[in-house]
């Protein structure tokens, strides 16, 4: 069924959680009442617990550690988790660690913007582009350590059905958007440029193209989770605060 509304907030939660799954094989399954995944890329992004759903909190804080002990993780609360979660973690020792708006647009009403010049855009496919691409988005997201890791995470997408755009400027990747097609939305992640490269318009230039591709395979909504920086991109070209994520670290 298609989703004809950005405040339809169900299928955004879902795709968020379907997107994360993917980057661990041994993961839950994104629609479990308590669905964890694990990289060890040492990012509190790349480890984490998605959501909690009728389940009691205590157990499945002990199940969190058992699980995700020794990296680096997040607890995601938003609009699919048990009301009062976020009380209750603060309550056993849980730390703020960001708050991101979930944001959606109407593909259709997707206000248009200038193209840098020059800019051409490809989607990466092979090892050695993968490894450009996951360089030029480390960086700004905040990634570090061993980047052969995240390579061979996103080589070995538990999903098919994930879209990476990439734009090149000069010879070089200078931005990164990450499509998401595997729910009835689409969603935007890894919406990054090169420091070299940004006040351009890349991130806006990636992201509309991001956005066609998702028209194109039939997605009428789009989501994603913005940070400080991209939030301003984003509702410039239309794009809304329906909700938000408050994610919380423990301590190792």
């Amino acid at each position: 069924m298609t989703v004809t509304s950005i405040h339809d907030l169900e299928p955004q939660l879902a795709a968020n959680r379907r997107y994360w799954t993917g980057w661990d094989d041994q993961s839950d399954k994104p629609d479990s009442d308590l669905p964890i995944y694990r990289t060890d890329i040492p990012h509190p992004l790349m480890n984490g617990v998605l959501r909690i759903r009728d389940r009691s909190l205590e157990i499945a804080v002990e199940t969190a550690r058992q699980r995700l002990g020794g990296s680096v993780w997040a607890w995601w609360v938003g609009p699919d988790s048990d009301e009062g979660t976020a009380d209750e973690l603060l309550a056993r020792g849980a730390t703020p660690v960001v708050q991101m708006p979930i944001m959606a647009v109407d593909i259709a009403g997707v206000t248009p913007a200038d193209r840098p010049a020059g800019l051409k855009t490809q989607t990466i496919t092979g090892r050695d582009e993968m490894t450009e691409y996951v360089g030029a988005y480390a960086g700004p997201l905040g990634i570090q350590g061993d980047l052969a890791q995240v390579v061979n995470r996103e080589l070995n997408f538990g999903y098919p059905d994930v879209v990476r755009v990439a734009g090149v400027l000069d010879g070089r990747i200078a931005g990164t958007c990450t499509l998401s097609l595997g729910t009835e939305v689409a969603a935007l992640y890894c919406v990054a440029t090169d420091p070299e490269f940004r006040r351009r318009g890349i991130a806006t230039a990636l992201t509309l193209d991001a956005l066609h591709i998702a028209q194109q395979a039939g997605r009428r909504i789009a989501t994603l989770q913005a940070s400080s920086d991209g939030e301003p991109v984003y509702r410039r070209l239309g794009f809304e605060t329906v909700g938000h994520y408050r994610l919380f670290g423990f301590p190792a």
